[in-house]
């Protein structure tokens, strides 16, 4: 690591930590087995609570509520060194907003459960997406009714990750229809063993990562009301900064791992009496990965940085340029990583082809490439 923002004593020794859990839990082809029963589970509880107990899950939370106090650069770091080390905690960055969600718009007994919870090792999801409101998420349907002292939900929620992991759900839905369609939505906390909630696993090409997510007369107390009713598509917004640098984190662990093992295979495989990474056409294709991945850092880093330096302020274009640039390159990285393996990248005896499936949907997940580009055009008044 070689960014500003990072180069302290205190941050170097926790990266060195982080790669040495990932190294005892999962530094061995078998060990990542058993923990994703082959590769197909994204989340292992168990290693959740052992990054918990270390006190590491809340690193960028308050202490008041048991967190380690950090700030968002500490977040990225252990994010990004998680997934370099393959250790599958699918769960926790998807918790941390949650439990970051909480720590800005919820009571003060919601930010103790939520954010408490979280650092203990619970795993939180969230439900935007619907069959009908995937990038046009402000479209949904599901709906929450006020009745007496709570609310009645029902509607169906898709795609939504770590949902079969979760104890509790940050369910994002309407609770009026009378206005446009950005307004009158609202964020209740929903405990997925609530009467009414279906959770049901889709089968997906890198395993059981999403779920659907079914409402039935499910009864939601009044006081598991996040933020203020009918505003949280404004309290969304003033998460993307936190929202995006997690997903870019991830993402720059996920590319630098398929990296680093393209370049290890190129060095050792020989053809025509010599290492195939000494051809220049491979060698100048490593050279472009490494250039690439060497922006994305840079690029993450920052905008964490100026988070870490006014939270409250919103950077719509900086949060879209780090999670399409990183997501995109992430991508491109695995694919060429596998083509330069051959038919080496192509088998499951190889990690590459498990770095394709984790890859390939980051570009769709969390706000698709498309809509980045869009959020990064309209700051330029387009």
């Amino acid at each position: 690591m070689t960014t500003e923002a990072i180069e302290t004593d205190d941050r170097t020794a926790f990266v060195a930590a982080i790669r040495d859990l990932a190294e005892r839990e999962c530094g061995t082809r078998e060990q990542r087995a058993a923990l994703t029963d082959n590769g197909t589970a994204g989340h292992n509880q168990t290693v959740n609570e052992k990054v918990a107990a270390l006190g590491w899950s809340g690193v960028a939370l308050p202490t008041k509520y048991g967190g380690g106090g950090g700030g968002v650069t500490d977040a990225c770091l252990l994010l990004e060194e998680l997934a370099y080390g393959q250790v599958p905690l699918f769960g926790l960055g998807i918790s941390m907003i949650v439990a970051k969600t909480a720590e800005r718009f919820g009571t003060e007994e919601q930010r103790h459960r939520l954010i408490g919870g979280f650092c203990r090792g619970e795993v939180f999801s969230v439900a935007m997406s619907e069959p009908d409101a995937g990038s046009d998420v402000a479209s949904m349907r599901c709906r929450a009714e006020r009745r007496g002292d709570g609310y009645v939900v029902n509607g169906h929620k898709t795609w939504i990750s770590c949902a079969h992991y979760a104890t509790r759900i940050l369910l994002v839905c309407r609770t009026d229809t009378s206005g446009p369609k950005h307004t009158g939505i609202t964020m209740l906390e929903v405990p997925t063993s609530a009467a009414g909630v279906d959770i049901r696993p889709i089968e997906t090409m890198a395993g059981r990562e999403v779920s659907d997510v079914y409402f039935t007369d499910t009864y939601v107390p009044a006081e598991h009301l996040i933020g203020t009713e009918g505003q949280a598509w404004e309290q969304l917004t003033a998460g993307l900064n936190f929202e995006r640098l997690v997903c870019a984190a991830t993402f720059l662990g996920n590319a630098r791992r398929a990296f680093d093992d393209t370049l290890a295979y190129v060095r050792q495989r020989e053809q025509f009496g010599r290492p195939i990474g000494s051809f220049q056409a491979l060698r100048h294709r490593i050279a472009d990965l490494a250039t690439e991945l060497e922006c994305c850092r840079l690029l993450v880093y920052d905008l964490a940085r100026r988070v870490d330096a006014n939270p409250e302020r919103q950077l719509p274009r900086e949060a879209s340029m780090a999670k399409l640039k990183v997501t995109e390159t992430a991508k491109r990285v695995t694919i060429e990583g596998m083509q330069m393996m051959g038919g080496a990248g192509y088998t499951t005896e190889h990690d590459m082809e498990r770095y394709l499936r984790q890859n390939i949907i980051a570009t769709v997940f969390a706000g698709t490439s498309e809509i980045q580009r869009d959020i990064i055009g309209r700051t330029y008044r387009l």
